[in-house]
């Protein structure tokens, strides 16, 4: 069993955060928080898997249902209703990622909509023909278009991971993007080590030998600001869940794109954006919800629009999670036992947080967090290809702990105590 820390080495200094944002506030407006567990307030650290939904959100959800419900097109009231809500939420996802309302579509989630964007995409490719992927993504960016490729006779090429910094090593990216490349697919964000990746120059060198680009911006989303259009992306991609609101898929497109993909449908459905890539009934109470997530983080920020209030309001919530986020990672570190999965400093990272305990499974560091309603999470969260680089895959992969706009001081000192409880 491991070993409690000397009091020496247990000696904290508080974490410091930016005093002009109010987390109590922030807090109120998620009923989630309320949770109880062994007699102490849950701390919802598992924000990477899905964060809490906020107030805004789950009452759009809840509006929508108790007025009424009913498909698209009707001339009663409900219809007329759905067909407007879509357009609003369609123009809260524009101001929310960058683009236009019209190149918004909606889906049952991120990788689901991944599937349908390459199944689309690849109608133009031919046998020869290269993909290029990362080893640090999310395989829901990765897997859709290495069968894409291969279906067609062609290659997948990938933007290898330096696995001592943890972040992609582009060094040889003119070699690995040529004149076959078809389609950069690449992540915002790692989900699991939080490295913020440079996506603007892999953009820049695909866009160079006539290749588009997706990116995953899942994980990216609830932390910073999002623009499609300085990143370079010709599609990005997220899901609301991970940005306080519901389960859903949001995918935007550049008009050129959009316009020019053949998608697979059924005969009726309409040949234009955004309707020609969104299959079956949507799913509009949840459409709903992520019109409210976007409306609560607007209302954190200032600004005499609503682009220019999440703007405002994502520099106010990075300014919040990160140096709680670096003092977590700091002390981790300092923990007999533990090894911090991590950028090098200067590296820009969301606030999340994988380590791992030697002599511990991850999934036993989190039922130890338990015991202190400290709610983490274990697995490799399909970062797969990071973690059979890295070796530890088949023991269990990472312990991630994720920070969001309602964590507190309180609640990383408490993680941390707990940790430090796990010493060897």
């Amino acid at each position: 069993m491991a070993k409690a820390l000397k009091p020496d080495i247990a000696a904290q200094t508080r974490p410091e955060t930016g005093t002009s944002y109010d987390v109590e506030a922030v807090r109120k407006r998620f009923p989630a928080l309320r949770r109880m567990e062994n007699g102490m307030q849950v701390a919802f650290l598992d924000g990477p898997g899905g964060s809490q939904a906020a107030d805004t959100a789950i009452e759009a959800m809840a509006n929508y249902l108790i007025r009424g419900s009913a498909n698209v097109h009707g001339v009663f009231g409900t219809g007329v209703e759905t067909d407007e809500l879509l357009l609003r939420a369609r123009a809260a996802m524009a101001d929310f990622l960058g683009g236009q309302a019209d190149e918004v579509a909606f889906g049952a989630n991120m990788t689901t909509l991944t599937f349908a964007l390459a199944r689309a995409m690849a109608r133009e490719w031919r046998e020869g023909d290269e993909v290029v992927v990362t080893e640090l993504d999310h395989r829901a960016n990765v897997d859709p278009w290495i069968s894409a490729i291969e279906d067609k006779g062609g290659t997948a090429r990938w933007i290898k991971v330096d696995r001592e910094r943890l972040t992609l090593d582009l060094s040889d990216l003119s070699t690995i993007i040529n004149p076959k490349t078809k389609l950069v697919a690449v992540g915002l964000a790692s989900n699991v080590v939080g490295t913020i990746n440079d996506v603007k120059t892999i953009a820049d060198a695909a866009h160079a030998v006539g290749a588009e680009v997706v990116v995953d911006a899942v994980h990216a989303a609830p932390h910073i600001f999002i623009d499609r259009e300085a990143l370079g992306a010709d599609a990005i991609l997220f899901s609301p869940y991970k940005a306080f609101g519901p389960h859903l898929g949001v995918l935007s497109i550049k008009a050129d794109l959009y316009d020019r993909l053949e998608t697979y449908k059924v005969l009726p459905q309409l040949e234009e954006r955004p309707d020609k890539i969104e299959t079956g009934t949507l799913n509009h109470e949840g459409i709903a919800g992520a019109e409210g997530a976007v409306k609560f983080i607007a209302s954190l920020g200032e600004g005499a629009t609503t682009r220019d209030r999440i703007r405002s309001a994502m520099e106010k919530i990075e300014e919040h999670e990160n140096p709680l986020a670096e003092w977590v990672r700091e002390k981790l570190r300092a923990i007999p036992g533990f090894t911090v999965y991590a950028a090098p400093q200067g590296v820009r990272k969301t606030p999340t947080i994988a380590f791992r305990v030697k002599g511990m499974t991850p999934r036993d560091v989190c039922l130890h967090a338990l015991k202190k309603a400290l709610y983490i999470a274990s697995g490799d969260f399909y970062a797969t290809t990071l973690a059979l680089l890295l070796g530890i895959r088949a023991s269990g992969s990472w312990v991630r702990a994720g920070l969001a706009p309602y964590t507190t001081r309180e609640e990383v000192e408490r993680l941390v105590a707990s940790m430090e409880e796990l010493a060897v």
